[in-house]
């Protein structure tokens, strides 16, 4: 196996502990940073020239962000799960404009977006949640 092969595959164990051992909050904490750093990725794709590849980082976010999307719990989450189910359909929308076009802005916007819902979810204590 080559160098690169070795890290690929310590860092999956590493994400893959990491998923394991985390609360609930702890993974959407993770699930967050995934679709950022997914994000970020799609955009350094777009500057190599690297179009699959962008494609794919864009895919991986879609399906992180249908995850966050999923685990809302509308009945329970009032007025701001209504707000995030709204924030993530919209970056669903963006994330397709963003591959069809080939346009790193509107993946620059959803890192933005996601950034400012990462620093919330994380300033909230898990033992102050429901």
């Amino acid at each position: 196996m080559s160098p690169r092969g070795y890290a690929n595959q310590y860092r999956q164990t590493a994400v893959s502990s990491a998923v394991l051992d985390a609360s609930p909050h702890q993974l959407v904490s993770l699930m967050l940073a995934g679709a950022r750093e997914r994000a970020q990725l799609a955009i350094a794709c777009l500057e190599r020239g690297d179009l699959p590849r962008k494609a794919k980082a864009i895919n991986e976010a879609s399906t992180i962000i249908g995850g966050l999307d999923g685990s809302l719990n509308l009945e329970a989450g009032g007025d701001i799960a209504d707000g995030l189910a709204a924030l993530y359909d919209y970056a669903q929308r963006r994330l397709v404009d963003a591959n069809v076009n080939n346009d790193a802005a509107p993946l620059a916007e959803i890192d933005g977006l996601l950034a400012d819902i990462e620093s919330a979810w994380n300033a909230i204590t898990p033992d102050a949640m429901p």
